[in-house]
């Protein structure tokens, strides 16, 4: 599944579990 392109919003992604979500999603190609 290709997620070039797609916007991802994460919330408290300052720290902890938001931010490893929000490395994650980036490195999947979400913007």
């Amino acid at each position: 599944m290709t997620h070039a392109g797609k916007t991802a919003v994460v919330t408290g992604a300052s720290a902890g579990i938001g931010a490893a979500t929000a490395v994650a999603l980036a490195e999947a190609g979400f913007s």
